[in-house]
């Protein structure tokens, strides 16, 4: 099974998005069929991308489902057999995509792999040692950030036996995370190719006219997600252990901002605690950003 421009397709989660997806959108080859999953129901904006771009199909799910669940739709209705997740706050370099194929037809037994964020102060991977590694050559890593993901569909269907790729109970945080144990747990593999580059622009995907709104969302969903991924992978004990010195950690800082009249500090503070405490109590992750 090869990996061609007929055989790719990359997938684009966005909300609130039109600042930035122009300039994603135009670093992908045109060759390249794209699927954009738009988090809400603006039929303006499926119109206005879908008119502009002729190798584009926008998706509404009609509300802010997540960055998994978007995901697995875009895969869902991907024909290729290879998908690329982008973050629209990522761009392409010119040899992106040709260095992409190359290496999928040249490694043939990979599950995930993506290239290099070319901010090398916040490497795009994880590994467990950095003993014996040629970091000028593809190397094998234990997970990838979620803002690019090539994943050999096909073959993670087979190996997982689930039609979801990623956990949709994460609303955001570590759904890549959890994927790409699930895929090591299966003794996969996972590479990063140095030579191969992208720019992230980090947390731009949604426009800052909803900064404070989408910061007290990260730090609830942080929080859920985190003692969610450590109870579905090392169970609810080691999960309540490592959550409970953190809800009241922030806890206290929520009270202390409160008293010296930051309020806004003191509600990230609260809506950290708040994430950690329903995680904890067995709630979804429901908390959503007002952005209307």
């Amino acid at each position: 099974m090869s990996i061609s421009r007929q055989n790719l397709t990359v997938i684009i989660v966005t909300l609130k998005s039109h600042h930035i997806i122009d300039q994603c959108i135009q670093s992908i080859d045109k060759d390249i069929s794209v699927i954009v999953v738009e988090n809400s129901n603006d039929e303006d904006f499926k119109n206005y991308i879908e008119k502009k771009y002729q190798n584009l199909s926008c998706i509404l799910s009609k509300e802010n489902i997540g960055m998994g669940a978007g995901n697995n739709i875009g895969i869902d209705k991907a024909k290729s057999d290879f998908v690329l997740i982008l973050n629209p706050d990522v761009t392409l370099y010119n040899d992106t995509i040709d260095k992409l194929l190359r290496a999928g037809n040249d490694l043939q037994n990979f599950a995930i792999m993506s290239p290099l964020c070319e901010n090398i102060d916040y490497p795009n991977y994880s590994i467990k040692k950095k003993d014996n590694i040629n970091f000028e050559n593809i190397f094998e890593v234990e997970s990838l950030d979620g803002f690019c993901m090539l994943i050999n569909k096909k073959r993670i269907k087979e190996i997982l036996k689930d039609s979801k790729f990623f956990d949709e109970n994460f609303f955001m945080y570590l759904e890549n995370d959890d994927l790409c144990k699930r895929v090591k747990n299966k003794n996969e593999k996972i590479f990063i190719l140095p030579t191969c580059k992208i720019k992230h622009f980090g947390a731009k995907a949604v426009s800052e006219d909803y900064s404070k709104e989408i910061e007290l969302s990260r730090n609830w969903h942080w929080s859920w997600s985190k003692f969610y991924f450590s109870k579905k992978h090392n169970g609810y004990v080691y999960a309540l252990l490592d959550g409970l010195p953190k809800f009241i950690t922030s806890m206290l800082k929520c009270l202390f901002y409160y008293f010296i009249l930051k309020k806004y500090k003191s509600k990230v503070y609260y809506n950290r605690a708040l994430g950690v405490f329903n995680a904890i109590v067995g709630k979804s992750s429901w908390y959503r950003p007002k952005l209307d």
